[in-house]
Formats: structure tokens, sequence, C-alpha cells
């Protein structure tokens, strides 16, 4: 039912593009309107992974960088049967994840250092997993155009609000292409409004879907909603995230909202409320204890649900915090 729904969602925010290339400019606004659409979703396909990590100072590392973190992601991707993904650190203090790629093969998960020291090895688990389905069902490519096109509409608003301002007019013109100047106003004001609740609707959807993805892949509910729980704690701290803020239309990538803003603000937020989101991955703990889809697969004594145990610590540190060989002390505990 979730994917029906995001087909209509995104079928209905390409619909009103068009009408409101009609609306603002005619046959010819409407064509102008297909063109920015075509461009837009193919710029959105082949790049926006890079452009997204560029954006965020993303570091890819490997299993000799953090091999504990890239092995959590690592067992996760083989539980799930996916491609391995690129792995990547975000230096910054504010806790969150996010997933990128046009495809499964072309994925990229990343995480902040925030996150890596703020949550335990079972809770991280239960982040990545989430962002694993994320790129399992192809949402990171499906909200991509879902941002293009919406963005493209205010940026076609605006383009035929400074025509009809400094542009020359025809004898006889009223302006406002097919509608009329009224139907004209009407879309620039209502039709970025309207397309930004279309998209958020869209990436509220594809969250829900992605937690229940996650589930099944980390193999324990709880896990996940425990990583909400505390993220959503964490995240009230006052640790601003500097390129998110500047860069707004990039925040339904992130597990959390990663904007500051809250009040009114948080009515048009890109995510679902955490209260209900924690509540229905108890649901399905609840649901499934005695033993389903969900339970832990049959491991060795003393392994998690999505692969072998890690080798007792040695010396400080958490549990993820050691890989396979042990190191120095880096930049973090998660190298």
């Amino acid at each position: 039912m979730n994917y029906i729904r995001t087909g209509l969602l995104l079928a209905a925010l390409t619909a009103l593009f068009l009408v409101v290339g009609y609306a603002l400019g005619g046959q010819s606004g409407m064509l102008i309107a297909l063109v920015i659409a075509v461009v837009g979703n193919a710029a959105s396909f082949w790049f926006s992974d890079s452009i997204v990590l560029r954006m965020y100072g993303a570091r890819e590392v490997g299993p000799q960088d953090a091999p504990a973190f890239y092995g959590i992601v690592q067992q996760l991707a083989q539980r799930a049967g996916l491609p391995m993904p690129r792995v990547y650190l975000i230096d910054t203090d504010q806790p969150n994840a996010f997933a990128t790629g046009r495809s499964p093969e072309k994925a990229a998960v990343a995480a902040t250092t925030g996150l890596l020291n703020g949550l335990s090895r079972e809770e991280i688990a239960g982040v990545m997993a989430h962002e694993l389905a994320h790129v399992k069902h192809r949402d990171t490519l499906t909200m991509t155009v879902a941002a293009t096109i919406s963005g493209a509409i205010g940026a076609l608003g605006q383009i035929f609000m400074f025509q009809s301002l400094f542009g020359r007019r025809d004898e006889g013109d009223r302006g406002g292409g097919g509608l009329g100047m009224i139907g004209g106003l009407a879309a620039m004001i209502l039709a970025p409004l309207a397309a930004s609740l279309v998209q958020m609707a869209i990436s509220r959807s594809r969250e829900y879907e992605a937690d229940r993805g996650g589930a099944e892949i980390c193999g324990n509910p709880l896990w996940l909603a425990s990583a909400l729980g505390k993220l959503e704690m964490l995240a009230r701290g006052g640790v601003v995230n500097e390129p998110a803020e500047r860069n707004p239309a990039t925040a339904h990538l992130f597990i959390v909202n990663p904007l500051s803003g809250g009040g009114f603000a948080s009515l048009f937020s890109t995510h679902p409320s955490m209260e209900d989101r924690i509540a229905r991955l108890q649901h399905m703990a609840g649901a499934t204890s005695g033993g389903d889809a969900y339970a832990p697969r049959p491991t060795a004594a003393g392994a998690g649900p999505w692969g072998a145990a890690p080798p007792p610590a040695r010396g400080r540190g958490r549990p993820w915090e050691t890989g396979p060989v042990q190191r120095a002390p880096r930049r973090g505990p998660w190298g």
C-alpha cells in the first residue's frame, strides 16, 4: 500500500508541476515545465549522491579506517541481500545518518561522529539497518526526484513572477498564462506550498516503511526504537547542523530531522513524529516476540542477529569500538 501511495503522490506532484507551467505560461509554460522536470530529474539521477556527500563534507572510510563501523554495515548489507555500499563519516556532533545513491549498486551510507559516539553497537545497527532499508526500497531516488520537482515548482513560480514584473507584454496580454492573471497569481502562491505538502507526505510514508524494513534487517525492532528515542533526546541538545541549515531541501535524507526549527515549523517536517515511529516499532516487537520474520536468525553463542559478535575489547572502549585489528587510538572511538 505504501508503494501505491508513493507512486500516486509522485504522479500528483508531476501533474501539479505541469499545471503550474500551464497556469503561468500557457502551452509554452507547460513545455518549459516539462523541460525543467526532465533536466532536473536526469541531473538528480546521476549526480545527487556525489553532490550531497560533498555538501556535508563526508569522508569515505573502509575496513582499515573504521573497522567496527564498517563491519556493522557489511554484516547488515549481507543480511539484507544488498551489495556493499560505500561507507562515509561526517565530522559533526549532531547524531544523524542518511543513505543516498540512485540504486543499490551505487548506494552510499553516511553516519555522523556524533551518532557513533552517542549510541550503543545495537542502536547503531538499528540506525544503519534503517538506512539500508531505504537503499533496498530505492527511496533515495524517489525522494530526490520528489525534492527536485518540488523545488522546480517554486523556481518556476519565481521565473514567471519576475517575467510578469519586468518582462515585456504584448498589447492585450492579460498575463497569467492559460488561467489568466488571477489563476497565475494563485499558482505562484499556492503551488509551492502544495508541492511541499506532497513531498512531505512522500517522505513520511517512506520513513515508516524504512523503519519496518530496518527492523527486519537488524533482527530486533527495539534496537531501532531505542536509537530513535536517544536521537530525539540528543537532538534537543542544541547541536546545529550547519550544512543542513544552509540546504534544508536535503533534510528528508536524514533518519531524524537535522533542522533546528520548532513550533510552527515542525508542522511542515519531512519526518513523522518520533513518538509514533517508536510506538510502531514497539508494537512490532510485541507482535513478534513469539518468533517470526523479525526474530534473530540462528547464530553462534554470543553473536548478534546481524553477525558474529566482535572480539572482546582490549582496554578501554565500547564493544563496537574494536575491529579485527587492534589499532592505536585515532580521531574518535569509531576508528
